[in-house]
């Protein structure tokens, strides 16, 4: 079991948010039109994003143990046994990434505070 370097993470990140980004907001113009149209509540946008964030995290890493960028990388979730997360720990997992402050534990405990509090790590698929 490889685990997978700063740079992947980096990549990972990059990519994921990318995707993440666009979906989010074709999301937002639908809520927008719905609003527009037919008077319905109208939510700002940073609300479709963290939505979207955790919905798209939890969705593609308990079906697949992967997003497209961890494809994009060849990498994997596990847990800190090599096995496949339960749906609890990637509940929890896609529910610390909403936290702005993810990152920056990566200086006191080695890895992300989403890995660190779900028991889990990205390694390399083999």
């Amino acid at each position: 079991m490889i685990k997978v370097g700063i740079g992947t993470r980096v990549l990972n990140f990059l990519v994921d948010t990318f995707l993440l980004f666009w979906l989010a907001y074709a999301a937002y113009k639908v809520g927008y039109f719905y609003a527009f149209f037919y008077k319905a509540w109208f939510f700002p946008f940073y609300y479709y994003f963290f939505a979207m964030q955790f919905l798209y995290y939890f969705i593609f890493e308990s079906v697949f143990s992967r997003t497209p960028a961890k494809w994009l990388t060849l990498s994997r979730v596990v847990t800190s046994t090599g096995k496949r997360p339960s749906l609890a720990q990637i509940f929890i997992r896609s529910l610390a990434r909403i936290l702005p402050v993810d990152c920056f534990f990566i200086p006191f405990l080695e890895k992300t505070l989403h890995d660190a509090i779900s028991k889990t790590e990205v390694v390399e698929v083999q």
